[in-house]
């Protein structure tokens, strides 16, 4: 087969490297070619160096190019992935740092909450420049994979307001459902069939069968204490499941701040969070993470580049949902996977236009999903919480209207128990005018929301959070890593 696929924020290395592997692991896809754009030139050469590695080290027709001209690597592509993050870490702690100076913590902040709202901001307008790419120079009918985070809003605006064939896709179903095979004894997790349904990362496990046998809430919730593991890093997601009486597919720390109960106080991010690594519920866990994976990679490039020399090894192929749509999509091999889509009649309880995460089937045919599922009421009334945060979010995001962004992060249910009106009021102004630069869509709002910051009246705290740890240098990843080794 002979096809181009466009990958948007390649500099993204580990993870363009997992989807280019993946994807060469499709024994008819080894002639296509891979387009690589970014808009750092440093990262698109690193990984470019990779890749070609692979490829020669595993003697593949395959050919890989790279350029900073997003147009010119969307010519002709018959897919289109999308792993960019608009602002980089420079904006990222923005979204975290200031929600903190209003007594908002969050461990993510990239999908919901004060941080993923302002990162759509950033990331809307772009996602709609690729829109327009796609549609002018990609392959008529050219199919849109958005990775970027935050995801529904993401592919809400693609598909809304970019006119494009776009579907959403995360890993988070497949990592839940590894959990629970895992605490359930199976000896592989492909003994537990499953429908998965909601929004993403508020998704819920409401069936669940092993070899065939259903298992119910008193079960899994049994399976989940007596792990001796889980019960101590997922003590907020068991408490949802014995609540709510189904399983969330997000982890402990970022189903926290979906949520208004858990992480409003203080005492009570302690209380349910756990620090053994970032995921759990660390204060800006994944910017700290995000961080130190950046300054690992620069700094031991040498080894991430003498790695690619090692063959493909298709049995390693991960459980990403990419190249498994594009497999079926070309060869008519099924697959069973979780999409991102508009609701369209696929989730009852859920409003129509939202963009929900629930099962689906992948041939040549496209991207066919299981509609009439209905979730349990308290997951539809949380998920719709959000979905109504999103929905404001969007549309702040195509009209620049400042007001009504503020609305939208007022309705989030973490801000909503944190912060008063005025703090909010006070707080987006703050993060627009910090972000400016990737906000061109409010440039006509920066200096009035300047003049009310110079006015201001409302307190703030310089505050770490209520888990915060510092970002480690080389040299203590480096003996972390030494000290993992020799333990395991």
């Amino acid at each position: 087969m002979s096809f181009k696929i466009a990958i948007i924020g390649a500099g993204s290395v580990g993870f363009t490297k997992k989807l280019f592997t993946d994807i060469l692991c499709v024994r008819e896809f080894k002639g296509i070619e891979f387009a690589l754009t970014d808009v750092s030139e440093h990262n698109l050469q690193m990984i470019k160096a990779i890749l070609d590695r692979i490829v020669e080290a595993n003697k593949l027709p395959t050919k890989v190019t790279a350029t900073t001209d997003r147009r010119k690597a969307l010519e002709g592509a018959r897919y289109v992935i999308s792993c960019v993050r608009v602002g980089g870490l420079e904006a990222y702690a923005d979204d975290i740092r200031i929600p903190l100076k209003y007594g908002i913590d969050q461990c993510v902040g990239d999908t919901i909450c004060a941080g993923g709202i302002l990162y759509g901001q950033r990331n809307i307008p772009v996602i709609l420049d690729f829109c327009k790419d796609i549609r002018d120079v990609a392959e008529t009918d050219a199919k849109f994979l958005n990775y970027a985070n935050p995801m529904a809003m993401n592919t809400w605006a693609a598909i809304e307001y970019g006119k494009v064939d776009t579907v959403g896709l995360c890993h988070g179903v497949q990592h839940g459902a590894e959990q629970i095979a895992e605490v359930l004894g199976a000896k592989s997790p492909r003994e537990l069939d499953y429908v998965c349904s909601g929004i993403n990362h508020q998704t819920w496990f409401i069936e669940l069968r092993l070899n065939g046998r259903e298992i119910g809430k008193d079960e899994l919730v049994a399976a989940f204490e007596a792990h001796p593991v889980y019960s101590r890093q997922e003590k907020l997601r068991i408490d949802v499941l014995k609540r709510f009486g189904v399983y969330s597919t997000e982890s402990n720390g970022h189903l926290s701040e979906y949520l208004p109960w858990y992480r409003k106080r203080p005492d009570e991010i302690t209380r349910w969070i756990d620090m053994s690594d970032w995921i759990h519920g660390e204060t800006g866990g994944y910017l700290r993470y995000s961080t130190e994976t950046r300054n690992w990679f620069e700094t031991e490039y040498p080894q991430f580049l003498e790695a690619a020399s090692k063959p493909i090894d298709p049995s390693k192929r991960s459980n990403e949902h990419a190249s498994h749509i594009l497999e079926a999509l070309e060869t008519n091999r099924v697959y069973r996977g979780h999409f991102n889509v508009k609701n369209d009649g696929v989730i009852t309880n859920l409003p129509q236009d939202a963009i929900v995460e629930s099962p689906g089937f992948v041939d040549r045919f496209g991207i066919n999903m299981a509609a009439g599922i209905t979730l349990p009421e308290a997951c539809a009334a949380t998920c719709i919480s959000s979905i109504n945060v999103q929905r404001m979010s969007v549309h702040a995001a195509i009209s620049g209207d400042i007001d009504l962004l503020k609305l939208a992060v007022l309705h989030d249910p973490l801000v909503g128990a944190v912060s008063t009106p005025e703090e909010v009021w006070q707080m987006v102004d703050e993060m627009v005018v910090a972000e400016a630069a990737w906000l061109p869509q409010y440039a006509h709002a920066v200096p009035a929301a300047k003049e009310r910051l110079s006015k201001s009246r409302v307190k703030t705290r310089e505050w770490a959070g209520a888990a915060w740890r510092s970002v480690r240098s080389i040299e203590e990843l480096r003996a972390e890593k030494a000290a993992l080794k020799q333990a395991g």
